[in-house]
């Protein structure tokens, strides 16, 4: 707890405000929000993420996870979550560093350590874990690296490196080792979220995306379905209606605008897809978010 106490401190000496904000250390983010945050949609990328302060729940589907201080959450490739913070007030804000993970460090790691490779045992792509003291005090030296940030470009790699190491030596071990390995259906659907990221904009083609993941199409819809709960044109989908919430409520882009940018060619489908996923059509999606002043604390 004490530990835990130390990461809120600086959390919230760093983070002053609500928000996500990037920091100097390269994949380290710093997340507080000073109240209660309405559900809502984005992409998780691969990432380790440590509440000091607070609770938070995340859905894919219809399963859902809450995690706060005593759980840390774990995604071990980029899913499309909605989160709520669902525990915060001025008082006690939320407070949680998110930490990606580094997939090239990772499979040095596994090759580094040469452990033996078991089968995950339908281990989750996204998972919470009991707290773990190493874990919290790792990530408490990671965020005062911000206080001497001449020693980032040395410390922090080794940091985050331990980081990598704890996680590869817990529960979730042969899960990221598996993500590692080339032919593992995990690895393969994370290949196949990467092309579908590149170019969602674009018409989608099944064969294209199995091409890249190298697996057929039919084993593609069904690996892919396990791993994030939809199909890749349900995920495709779900990225355009985000980016293009992006673009209405930090470029100012007219829904008709927004909607032909991700690639969408009927305005009424987009608007109809739209408001099925957000819960309002897009003016008024928007209008309620510009009066959210914690709604970027969120994604």
């Amino acid at each position: 707890m004490e530990r835990i106490a130390e990461l809120a401190a600086l959390i919230t000496r760093h983070a002053p405000e609500s928000g996500m904000i990037g920091t100097a250390v390269q994949r380290l983010s710093l997340i507080r929000a000073n109240r209660p945050t309405e559900p809502v949609p984005s992409v998780y990328e691969a990432s380790l993420c440590l509440i000091a302060q607070g609770s938070k729940r995340v859905s894919i589907g219809d399963h859902s996870l809450v995690y706060d201080a005593s759980r840390y959450l774990l995604v071990s490739v980029d899913l499309p979550l909605v989160g709520h913070v669902i525990d915060a007030s001025s008082a006690e804000p939320y407070l949680c560093c998110k930490i990606d993970l580094d997939q090239a460090a990772l499979a040095d790691l596994i090759i580094a350590t040469s452990g033996h490779l078991s089968r995950p045992a339908d281990l989750p792509a996204l998972a919470v874990y009991p707290g773990d003291p190493d874990l919290v005090d790792a990530a408490c030296r990671l965020v005062k690296l911000l206080d001497q940030p001449e020693n980032i470009p040395t410390l922090a790699p080794l940091i985050e490196r331990e980081i990598l190491y704890r996680l590869l030596t817990g529960p979730h071990g042969p899960m990221l080792r598996h993500m590692a390995v080339a032919n593992s259906h995990l690895n393969q659907v994370s290949r196949a979220i990467a092309k579908i990221r590149g170019g969602f904009h674009e018409r989608l083609r099944i064969d294209d995306i199995a091409a890249a993941a190298g697996m057929s199409p039919s084993s593609l819809h069904e690996h892919f379905k396990t791993v994030t709960r939809m199909t890749p044109l349900e995920y495709q989908k779900q990225l355009r209606l985000q980016e293009a919430r992006r673009l209405m409520l930090a470029e100012g882009a007219s829904a008709g605008t927004a909607g032909f940018a991700v690639g969408y060619d009927s305005p009424s489908q987009f608007s109809r897809e739209y408001r099925r996923l957000f819960g309002a059509p897009p003016r008024r999606d928007i209008e309620r978010l510009q009066m959210a002043t914690d709604y970027m604390a969120v994604i």
